[in-house]
C-alpha cells in the first residue's frame, strides 16, 4: 500500500514542485516582459517554447503520446507589434500566465504530501526536546497525549495528500496544460500541410536526382554496350559490301559475324529495357515476377503474397525493383541464412516487407560504407519516395534486418 502511494504521489509531488519553480521564474520575468517583451522577439518566442515545454511535460506525466507542439513564434522585427498580435502561437502561449495563480496551492499540497508524514514521526518522537514549539496538525504539542493523538492524524493526512490529493491535483494541472496550450485546429492543419509540402519537396528532389541518375545509367549502357555493337555491326557490313565481289567467302564470314553482333546488340538492348520496366511484370504480374526473383535468389526465401488486386504499373515496377535490390543486398552483405518476403494489399496501399536473419547494421547513406553497403538502400528510398511511398529500415547490430515499404495504389 505504501509503495503504491509513493509510486503515485512521488512523481505527482515532484511535478507540482517543478511547476512552482517555473511559475516563480515566470512571475519574476513578467514585469520586464510586459515592458520590453514587445520590443524583443526572443522574449515572445521564449513564451511559446515554455508553452511547448509544459505540454511535453504534461503529456509525459500523464503517460500520453507526445503532444502536438505550438508552431514556433512568427519571425518579426523588434517592435513589430502587428506581427506579434497576429501570432496565434503567442496568443495561445499567453495562457501560461495562469500558472502563477495556482502555484501557492500546488506547492502547499506538494509540501504536505512530501514531508507531512515524516514530520509527524519526527514531532512525535522529539517533541519533548522543545515542548510547546513543536506542532502537529498545526497545534503546539506539550505532552505525550497530544503527541500520540495528533501525530497519527498528521501521518494519515500526509499519506492521504501523498496518495490522493497530490496525484489528483497534478493530473488536473497536466490536463489543463494540455487543453489550454493546445494549438488550434487551424494551426494543426497548417503544420500538417507545411510538413506535407516539405515531404513532397524532398521526395520530388530525390525523384529528380534518381531520374537523372537512371537516365545517365541508361545512356551509359546504350553508349558503352548497344551503340558500340551497332557501330561494329555497321563496319562489318560495310567491309563485307566492299569485299563481296573480290572475296565472297570473306564477305560471307563478315556477314555471319554481323548477324551474331546484331543478336548480341538485341540482347543488350533487351537488358537495358528490362531495367526500365521488366517484361516479366507484363507477362506474369507482380506476384509472378516477385516469385521469379525469390526462385533465383541463392538463399532460401519464404514468400508470402496476399491478395494484390489492381496495382498501377509504376507501383508494380517500384515494388519489383525494391525486392530485387533487397535480395541482392541480403545476398552480398548480410551473411544471412534465410529471407522472408511479405507482399500484400492493405486497403489503398501495397505493403512490402523483406526480412533477413543476417548480421544487421545496415544504414541508408548516399555513399557505400567499408562493406559496400548503404547506397543501394538510398536508391531504394528515392525510388519509393518518387511515387509518394514510405520506407523504413530496421537493422540493429546482430540483426535481423527488415525493410518495410508502403506504396499508395490510389
Amino acid at each position: 500500500m505504501l509503495k503504491k502511494m509513493l509510486s503515485r504521489g512521488g512523481p505527482a509531488a515532484g511535478y507540482l514542485v517543478i511547476r512552482f519553480f517555473k511559475s516563480v521564474t515566470l512571475l519574476a520575468a513578467l514585469p520586464v516582459s510586459l515592458i520590453w517583451g514587445w520590443l524583443i522577439p526572443g522574449a515572445t518566442a521564449g513564451l511559446v517554447r515554455l508553452a511547448n515545454s509544459e505540454r511535453y511535460r504534461a503529456a509525459k506525466f500523464l503517460g500520453l503520446p507526445q503532444a502536438e507542439e505550438l508552431p514556433p513564434a512568427l519571425p518579426r522585427q523588434p517592435g513589430d507589434v502587428v506581427t506579434l498580435f497576429r501570432d496565434k502561437s503567442f496568443k495561445r502561449a499567453l495562457r501560461c500566465l495562469l500558472m502563477p495563480v495556482a502555484m501557492i496551492p500546488e506547492l502547499a499540497v506538494a509540501v504536505v504530501a512530501i514531508i507531512g508524514a515524516p514530520a509527524a514521526v519526527v514531532g512525535m518522537l522529539f517533541w519533548w526536546t522543545d515542548p510547546g514549539n513543536v506542532s502537529l496538525m498545526g497545534i503546539d504539542v506539550n505532552n505525550w497525549f497530544e503527541a500520540l493523538t495528533l501525530g497519527p492524524l498528521q501521518i494519515g493526512a500526509g499519506l492521504w495528500f501523498l496518495g490522493r490529493v497530490a496525484p489528483a491535483l497534478a493530473r488536473g494541472h497536466a490536463n489543463a496544460a494540455l487543453q489550454l496550450l493546445a494549438p488550434s485546429p487551424e494551426q494543426l492543419e497548417t503544420v500538417r500541410l507545411e510538413r506535407r509540402v516539405e515531404e513532397l519537396t524532398k521526395s520530388r528532389a530525390g525523384a529528380v536526382d534518381s531520374h537523372g541518375a537512371e537516365l545517365r545509367r541508361i545512356e551509359r549502357d546504350l553508349h558503352d554496350g548497344t551503340q558500340a555493337q551497332l557501330v561494329s555491326l555497321a563496319m562489318r557490313i560495310g567491309i563485307a559490301k566492299r569485299t563481296m565481289a573480290d572475296d565472297p567467302e570473306k564477305a560471307a564470314k563478315l556477314l555471319d559475324d554481323a548477324r551474331d553482333g546484331a543478336e548480341q546488340a538485341m540482347t543488350e538492348l533487351r537488358g537495358v529495357l528490362r531495367t526500365m520496366y521488366p517484361p516479366i511484370l507484363a507477362d506474369r504480374g507482380l506476384a509472378g515476377a516477385v516469385s521469379a526473383l525469390a526462385a533465383r535468389c541463392p538463399l532460401p526465401v519464404e514468400l508470402r503474397i496476399g491478395e494484390l488486386g489492381q496495382v498501377p504499373a509504376a507501383v508494380e515496377a517500384c515494388a519489383y525493383f525494391v525486392v530485387a535490390e533487397a535480395l541482392t543486398n541480403v545476398t552480398k552483405h548480410s551473411a544471412a541464412g534465410h529471407v522472408d518476403v511479405q507482399l500484400e494489399r492493405r486497403g489503398p496501399e501495397l505493403y512490402l516487407a523483406v526480412t533477413d536473419d543476417g548480421i544487421g547494421g545496415a544504414r541508408i547513406s548516399e555513399q557505400s560504407d567499408l562493406l559496400g553497403r548503404g547506397s543501394g538502400l538510398h536508391g531504394m528510398l528515392h525510388r519509393v519516395q518518387a511515387i509518394d511511398g514510405h520506407m523504413e529500415l530496421h537493422s540493429p547490430i546482430g540483426g535481423p534486418t527488415t525493410v518495410e515499404v508502403i506504396l499508395p495504389c490510389g
